[in-house]
Protein backbone atom coordinates (compact mmCIF):
# COMPACT_ATOMS: atom_id res chain seq x y z
CA UNK A 1 0.00 0.00 0.00
CA UNK A 2 3.30 1.97 -0.19
CA UNK A 3 3.28 5.02 2.92
CA UNK A 4 -0.50 5.73 4.62
CA UNK A 5 -1.67 8.58 4.19
CA UNK A 6 -2.04 11.16 7.13
CA UNK A 7 -5.24 11.76 8.93
CA UNK A 8 -4.15 13.82 11.88
CA UNK A 9 -6.33 17.31 12.83
CA UNK A 10 -3.73 18.38 14.87
CA UNK A 11 -1.39 18.35 12.96
CA UNK A 12 -1.83 21.18 10.21
CA UNK A 13 0.17 21.11 6.55
CA UNK A 14 -1.86 24.39 5.03
CA UNK A 15 -2.97 28.03 5.95
CA UNK A 16 -6.13 27.05 6.33
CA UNK A 17 -5.51 24.23 8.76
CA UNK A 18 -2.73 26.61 11.16
CA UNK A 19 -5.70 28.85 11.35
CA UNK A 20 -7.71 26.31 12.98
CA UNK A 21 -5.53 24.52 15.39
CA UNK A 22 -4.95 28.29 16.38
CA UNK A 23 -8.25 28.78 16.95
CA UNK A 24 -8.15 25.00 18.90
CA UNK A 25 -5.00 25.70 21.02
CA UNK A 26 -7.39 28.80 22.60
CA UNK A 27 -10.07 27.05 22.94
CA UNK A 28 -8.28 24.43 25.08
CA UNK A 29 -6.13 26.85 27.21
CA UNK A 30 -9.72 28.59 27.94
CA UNK A 31 -11.30 25.70 28.68
CA UNK A 32 -8.27 24.48 30.67
CA UNK A 33 -7.82 27.38 32.49
CA UNK A 34 -11.96 27.34 33.62
CA UNK A 35 -11.70 23.44 34.60
CA UNK A 36 -8.85 24.17 36.94
CA UNK A 37 -10.82 27.29 38.84
CA UNK A 38 -14.16 25.40 38.78
CA UNK A 39 -11.57 22.63 40.01
CA UNK A 40 -10.02 24.97 42.75
CA UNK A 41 -13.11 26.52 44.00
CA UNK A 42 -14.52 23.06 44.27
CA UNK A 43 -11.44 21.92 47.03
CA UNK A 44 -11.58 25.04 48.47
CA UNK A 45 -15.68 24.85 49.17
CA UNK A 46 -15.31 21.34 50.76
CA UNK A 47 -12.34 22.05 52.72
CA UNK A 48 -14.00 25.29 54.06
CA UNK A 49 -17.49 23.05 54.84
CA UNK A 50 -15.71 20.17 56.07
CA UNK A 51 -14.05 22.47 58.49
CA UNK A 52 -17.59 24.78 59.35
CA UNK A 53 -18.99 21.16 60.73
CA UNK A 54 -16.84 20.70 63.51
CA UNK A 55 -17.60 23.91 65.18
CA UNK A 56 -19.97 24.33 67.38
CA UNK A 57 -23.61 25.57 65.24
CA UNK A 58 -24.64 29.06 65.10
CA UNK A 59 -26.80 31.58 63.19
CA UNK A 60 -25.51 32.73 59.66
CA UNK A 61 -24.56 36.66 59.29
CA UNK A 62 -26.03 38.31 56.49
CA UNK A 63 -22.54 39.28 54.97
CA UNK A 64 -22.65 35.28 55.06
CA UNK A 65 -25.38 35.07 53.65
CA UNK A 66 -24.32 37.10 50.79
CA UNK A 67 -20.99 35.94 49.76
CA UNK A 68 -22.14 32.54 47.80
CA UNK A 69 -24.47 35.31 45.85
CA UNK A 70 -21.48 37.49 44.85
CA UNK A 71 -19.74 34.20 43.92
CA UNK A 72 -22.06 33.05 41.70
CA UNK A 73 -22.59 36.28 40.27
CA UNK A 74 -18.78 36.66 39.63
CA UNK A 75 -18.50 33.34 37.74
CA UNK A 76 -20.98 34.10 35.66
CA UNK A 77 -19.89 37.74 34.46
CA UNK A 78 -16.34 35.75 34.26
CA UNK A 79 -18.04 32.91 31.85
CA UNK A 80 -19.72 35.46 30.04
CA UNK A 81 -16.43 37.28 29.20
CA UNK A 82 -15.10 34.04 28.62
CA UNK A 83 -17.79 33.06 25.76
CA UNK A 84 -17.76 36.53 24.43
CA UNK A 85 -13.89 36.16 24.24
CA UNK A 86 -14.26 32.67 21.73
CA UNK A 87 -16.68 34.48 20.00
CA UNK A 88 -14.30 36.53 18.89
CA UNK A 89 -11.88 34.86 18.37
CA UNK A 90 -13.99 31.90 15.82
CA UNK A 91 -15.04 35.24 14.14
CA UNK A 92 -11.56 36.38 13.43
CA UNK A 93 -10.50 32.67 12.75
CA UNK A 94 -13.55 32.59 10.07
CA UNK A 95 -12.56 35.99 8.41
CA UNK A 96 -8.90 35.11 8.33
CA UNK A 97 -9.64 31.75 6.40
CA UNK A 98 -12.67 33.75 4.03
CA UNK A 99 -9.89 36.83 3.07
CA UNK A 100 -7.41 34.50 1.87
CA UNK A 101 -6.31 35.29 -1.72
CA UNK A 102 -7.52 32.70 -4.26
CA UNK A 103 -5.26 34.23 -6.86
CA UNK A 104 -4.47 31.78 -9.86
CA UNK A 105 -5.88 29.07 -7.82
CA UNK A 106 -6.19 25.53 -9.08
CA UNK A 107 -10.28 24.58 -10.22
CA UNK A 108 -11.07 21.47 -9.03
CA UNK A 109 -15.00 20.23 -9.13
CA UNK A 110 -15.49 17.32 -6.07
CA UNK A 111 -18.82 15.34 -6.54
CA UNK A 112 -20.00 13.04 -3.59
CA UNK A 113 -21.88 9.49 -4.61
CA UNK A 114 -22.41 6.99 -2.53
CA UNK A 115 -19.65 5.77 -1.48
CA UNK A 116 -16.93 7.35 -3.72
CA UNK A 117 -15.70 10.38 -4.64
CA UNK A 118 -15.47 11.73 -8.12
CA UNK A 119 -12.83 14.96 -8.98
CA UNK A 120 -12.87 16.85 -12.49
CA UNK A 121 -10.27 18.48 -13.36
CA UNK A 122 -10.01 20.96 -16.54
CA UNK A 123 -11.22 24.39 -17.77
CA UNK A 124 -12.24 23.77 -21.06
CA UNK A 125 -13.99 20.21 -23.25
CA UNK A 126 -10.51 19.17 -24.53
CA UNK A 127 -7.94 19.18 -21.05
CA UNK A 128 -11.08 17.80 -18.92
CA UNK A 129 -10.72 14.62 -17.42
CA UNK A 130 -11.99 12.79 -14.10
CA UNK A 131 -10.10 10.60 -11.52
CA UNK A 132 -11.82 9.01 -8.42
CA UNK A 133 -11.33 9.04 -5.00
CA UNK A 134 -7.51 10.81 -5.07
CA UNK A 135 -7.49 14.40 -5.68
CA UNK A 136 -3.67 15.53 -6.51
CA UNK A 137 -3.45 19.09 -5.96
CA UNK A 138 0.20 21.11 -6.46
CA UNK A 139 2.02 22.35 -3.33
CA UNK A 140 2.50 26.35 -2.61
CA UNK A 141 -0.73 26.53 -4.76
CA UNK A 142 -4.34 27.37 -4.14
CA UNK A 143 -7.44 25.18 -4.61
CA UNK A 144 -10.50 25.76 -5.29
CA UNK A 145 -12.80 22.97 -4.40
CA UNK A 146 -16.45 23.30 -5.99
CA UNK A 147 -18.34 20.78 -3.89
CA UNK A 148 -21.77 18.56 -5.26
CA UNK A 149 -23.24 15.77 -3.94
CA UNK A 150 -25.00 13.19 -6.43
CA UNK A 151 -27.43 11.54 -3.78
CA UNK A 152 -27.90 12.49 -0.14
CA UNK A 153 -26.15 14.78 2.05
CA UNK A 154 -22.41 14.41 2.59
CA UNK A 155 -19.53 16.52 4.03
CA UNK A 156 -15.80 16.81 2.69
CA UNK A 157 -13.33 16.84 5.24
CA UNK A 158 -9.35 16.02 5.80
CA UNK A 159 -7.92 16.81 8.77
CA UNK A 160 -4.60 17.79 8.00
CA UNK A 161 -5.64 20.42 5.41
CA UNK A 162 -9.20 22.34 6.07
CA UNK A 163 -12.47 22.13 8.37
CA UNK A 164 -15.53 20.03 7.25
CA UNK A 165 -17.57 21.10 4.53
CA UNK A 166 -21.24 19.73 3.87
CA UNK A 167 -21.86 18.82 0.43
CA UNK A 168 -26.06 19.35 0.17
CA UNK A 169 -28.27 17.36 -3.16
CA UNK A 170 -28.59 20.19 -5.36
CA UNK A 171 -26.48 22.81 -3.95
CA UNK A 172 -22.61 23.52 -4.70
CA UNK A 173 -20.52 25.03 -2.04
CA UNK A 174 -17.01 25.71 -2.32
CA UNK A 175 -13.55 25.03 0.07
CA UNK A 176 -10.33 26.56 -0.76
CA UNK A 177 -7.28 24.60 0.53
CA UNK A 178 -4.02 24.90 0.06
CA UNK A 179 -0.93 22.39 1.00
CA UNK A 180 1.91 23.56 1.83
CA UNK A 181 4.12 20.01 2.25
CA UNK A 182 4.23 17.47 -0.37
CA UNK A 183 2.36 14.35 0.56
CA UNK A 184 -0.54 11.89 0.91
CA UNK A 185 -3.18 13.23 3.33
CA UNK A 186 -6.18 11.59 4.06
CA UNK A 187 -10.10 12.79 3.36
CA UNK A 188 -13.18 11.12 4.96
CA UNK A 189 -17.00 11.34 4.51
CA UNK A 190 -17.87 13.18 7.88
CA UNK A 191 -21.57 13.48 7.72
CA UNK A 192 -23.33 9.82 7.88
CA UNK A 193 -24.42 9.10 4.21
CA UNK A 194 -25.90 5.50 4.81
CA UNK A 195 -24.69 1.89 5.16
CA UNK A 196 -20.93 2.33 4.18
CA UNK A 197 -20.39 5.76 5.22
CA UNK A 198 -17.11 4.92 7.54
CA UNK A 199 -15.23 3.17 4.28
CA UNK A 200 -16.32 6.64 1.78
CA UNK A 201 -12.10 7.74 1.85
CA UNK A 202 -10.54 9.55 -0.27
CA UNK A 203 -6.88 11.08 -0.45
CA UNK A 204 -5.38 14.29 -1.55
CA UNK A 205 -2.19 13.73 -2.63
CA UNK A 206 -0.23 17.10 -3.11
CA UNK A 207 3.13 17.38 -5.45
CA UNK A 208 5.49 19.64 -6.29
CA UNK A 209 4.78 21.99 -9.21
CA UNK A 210 6.41 20.16 -11.70
CA UNK A 211 4.93 16.32 -10.47
CA UNK A 212 1.43 17.81 -10.50
CA UNK A 213 1.79 19.27 -13.90
CA UNK A 214 3.43 16.16 -15.58
CA UNK A 215 0.32 13.68 -13.71
CA UNK A 216 -1.72 16.81 -14.97
CA UNK A 217 -0.56 16.03 -18.80
CA UNK A 218 -0.29 11.91 -18.25
CA UNK A 219 -4.43 11.92 -16.83
CA UNK A 220 -5.14 14.10 -20.39
CA UNK A 221 -4.14 11.08 -22.66
CA UNK A 222 -6.61 8.12 -23.31
CA UNK A 223 -5.31 4.58 -21.91
CA UNK A 224 -2.44 2.89 -23.63
CA UNK A 225 -3.04 0.08 -25.76
CA UNK A 226 -1.04 -2.48 -24.52
CA UNK A 227 -1.10 -4.84 -27.13
CA UNK A 228 -2.19 -8.92 -27.77
CA UNK A 229 -0.66 -9.29 -24.19
CA UNK A 230 -4.02 -8.22 -22.47
CA UNK A 231 -6.51 -7.90 -25.77
CA UNK A 232 -8.65 -10.36 -23.96
CA UNK A 233 -8.86 -8.73 -21.25
CA UNK A 234 -9.85 -5.24 -22.77
CA UNK A 235 -12.76 -7.96 -24.95
CA UNK A 236 -13.84 -9.01 -21.48
CA UNK A 237 -14.45 -5.26 -20.69
CA UNK A 238 -16.06 -3.95 -23.25
CA UNK A 239 -18.19 -7.32 -23.73
CA UNK A 240 -19.26 -7.15 -20.07
CA UNK A 241 -21.25 -5.49 -17.90
CA UNK A 242 -18.08 -3.01 -16.61
CA UNK A 243 -18.03 -0.82 -19.88
CA UNK A 244 -22.17 -0.55 -18.92
CA UNK A 245 -21.28 1.46 -16.20
CA UNK A 246 -17.51 2.71 -16.69
CA UNK A 247 -15.25 5.30 -18.87
CA UNK A 248 -12.09 4.13 -20.25
CA UNK A 249 -11.10 7.19 -22.63
CA UNK A 250 -9.62 5.37 -25.58
CA UNK A 251 -12.36 2.73 -26.03
CA UNK A 252 -16.16 2.81 -26.60
CA UNK A 253 -16.52 2.45 -22.69
CA UNK A 254 -17.85 6.02 -22.10
CA UNK A 255 -20.49 5.42 -19.01
CA UNK A 256 -20.36 7.50 -16.07
CA UNK A 257 -22.01 5.70 -13.23
CA UNK A 258 -19.11 4.64 -11.95
CA UNK A 259 -15.67 5.58 -11.63
CA UNK A 260 -13.82 7.14 -14.46
CA UNK A 261 -11.09 3.71 -14.72
CA UNK A 262 -8.75 5.53 -17.74
CA UNK A 263 -5.77 5.83 -15.17
CA UNK A 264 -6.96 3.00 -12.86
CA UNK A 265 -3.40 1.30 -12.07
CA UNK A 266 -2.03 5.05 -10.91
CA UNK A 267 -4.02 4.74 -7.91
CA UNK A 268 -3.57 3.66 -5.06
CA UNK A 269 -6.52 2.12 -3.72
CA UNK A 270 -9.73 1.01 -4.87
CA UNK A 271 -13.47 1.03 -3.53
CA UNK A 272 -12.74 4.73 -2.31
CA UNK A 273 -9.83 3.55 -0.08
CA UNK A 274 -11.76 0.07 0.92
CA UNK A 275 -8.96 -2.23 -0.67
CA UNK A 276 -5.31 -1.72 -1.61
CA UNK A 277 -5.08 -1.62 -6.01
CA UNK A 278 -3.43 -4.96 -6.27
CA UNK A 279 -4.21 -7.61 -8.47
CA UNK A 280 -5.58 -9.48 -6.04
CA UNK A 281 -7.68 -7.07 -4.18
CA UNK A 282 -8.69 -5.94 -7.90
CA UNK A 283 -9.96 -9.58 -8.35
CA UNK A 284 -11.75 -9.58 -5.36
CA UNK A 285 -13.47 -6.62 -5.52
CA UNK A 286 -14.77 -7.44 -9.36
CA UNK A 287 -15.86 -11.27 -8.19
CA UNK A 288 -18.23 -10.25 -5.17
CA UNK A 289 -17.58 -6.23 -4.44
CA UNK A 290 -20.64 -6.88 -1.50
CA UNK A 291 -18.04 -9.40 0.18
CA UNK A 292 -15.92 -6.23 0.75
CA UNK A 293 -18.20 -3.07 0.88
CA UNK A 294 -22.12 -4.54 1.83
CA UNK A 295 -24.32 -2.01 -0.33
CA UNK A 296 -21.74 -1.02 -3.01
CA UNK A 297 -23.78 -0.61 -6.47
CA UNK A 298 -21.19 -2.35 -8.26
CA UNK A 299 -22.66 -5.98 -8.91
CA UNK A 300 -20.94 -8.94 -8.42
CA UNK A 301 -19.23 -11.23 -11.63
CA UNK A 302 -20.30 -14.10 -13.11
CA UNK A 303 -16.92 -14.24 -15.01
CA UNK A 304 -14.95 -17.37 -15.55
CA UNK A 305 -11.95 -17.60 -13.83
CA UNK A 306 -9.49 -17.10 -16.78
CA UNK A 307 -12.11 -14.26 -18.03
CA UNK A 308 -11.31 -12.51 -14.95
CA UNK A 309 -7.54 -12.97 -14.81
CA UNK A 310 -7.86 -11.37 -18.18
CA UNK A 311 -9.76 -8.31 -17.09
CA UNK A 312 -7.49 -7.85 -14.04
CA UNK A 313 -4.50 -8.11 -16.20
CA UNK A 314 -5.82 -5.23 -18.69
CA UNK A 315 -6.94 -3.25 -16.23
CA UNK A 316 -3.10 -3.19 -14.48
CA UNK A 317 -1.78 -1.94 -18.01
CA UNK A 318 -4.04 1.41 -17.07
CA UNK A 319 -1.56 3.80 -16.09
Amino acid sequence: MGTPALHDVLRPFGREAWEIIQLWNVVLGVCAVVFAVVAGVLAIALATRRAKAMEAPRLPSPATERAPNRGVGAAVFGAGLLLVFLVIASFLTDRAIARASPGNALAIDVTGHRWWWEARYGDSPERTFMTANEIHVPTGRPVLLTLRSADVIHSFWVPALQGKKDLIPGRSSVLRLQVDEPGRYRGQCAEFCGLEHATMAFEVVAQPPAEFAAWSAAQLQPAVDAGAATAHGREVFLASSCGTCHTVRGTDASATVGPDLTHLAARRTIAAGTLPNDAASLARWIRDPQASKPGANMPASALADDDLAALVAWLGTLR
